[in-house]
């Protein structure tokens, strides 16, 4: 079973579509999209990465040939975390163009041209409802996302999470090195956006 993806010329006009492989040998510009849940309190969904055991996007991935973004949105979200969500009222927040270029061991290069649509989404849902892609995703850890950025801007220091895995939820401490920075990021120009949006969007006068 291929996947298979739109892909586009830099300006995003659209030029056709090809395998999964053959848009990351030949660079291709294509969409992925990042997916963030938050509920009413201002919290925000990271999930814990299996591969480098670090906060990430709620869920993300490519959007598939032929597959509107709040769509994969909806997919990746239900694949990567086993919840079923309506997507259609996603927020897009950001498009962030993602380029990286690295040397695989066999020697061929893996070429990203990304264009990440990054959307939020309300839910309100139970979380005993999440069902994680063992392959992929370890659990979640719920944080406040004003608590969050002021811990991105001081630096230093930790805050308390909700840390919802297989075996149930606990209270953790999450500091700055929790969370997926790659070395030329910080975690605020990865995550800031996100989080003004989620702040903006649940942060009434009256609680």
């Amino acid at each position: 079973n291929m996947e298979m993806l739109d892909y586009y010329d830099e300006n995003g006009k659209y030029l056709g579509f090809a395998s999964r492989e053959e848009v990351h040998a030949k660079g291709l510009w294509h969409n992925t999209v990042h997916c963030w849940l938050y509920n009413t309190n201002g919290e925000v969904f990271f999930q814990i990465r299996k591969d480098t055991n670090t906060l990430y996007t709620t869920a993300s991935g490519h959007v598939a040939k032929g597959e509107k973004i709040t769509d994969a949105f909806q997919r990746e979200i239900k694949e990567e975390i086993g919840l079923n969500i309506d997507s259609s009222d996603a927020i897009l927040v950001d498009i962030v163009t993602w380029k990286m270029d690295k040397i695989k061991k066999d020697g061929s290069v893996f070429s990203d041209r990304a264009k990440a649509n990054v959307y939020i989404d309300l839910y309100e849902g139970n979380y005993d409802d999440f069902d994680f892609d063992e392959n992929e995703v370890l659990g979640i850890v719920l944080v406040d996302a004003k608590k969050t950025k002021d811990l991105f801007e001081n630096g230093k220091g930790s805050i308390k999470g909700k840390r919802i895995t297989k075996q149930g939820m606990e209270v953790v401490d999450v500091s700055n090195e929790d969370f997926l920075v790659n070395e030329f990021e910080t975690a605020i120009g990865k995550y800031g956006k996100i989080l003004d949006k989620i702040i903006e969007l649940t942060n009434k006068d009256i609680k």
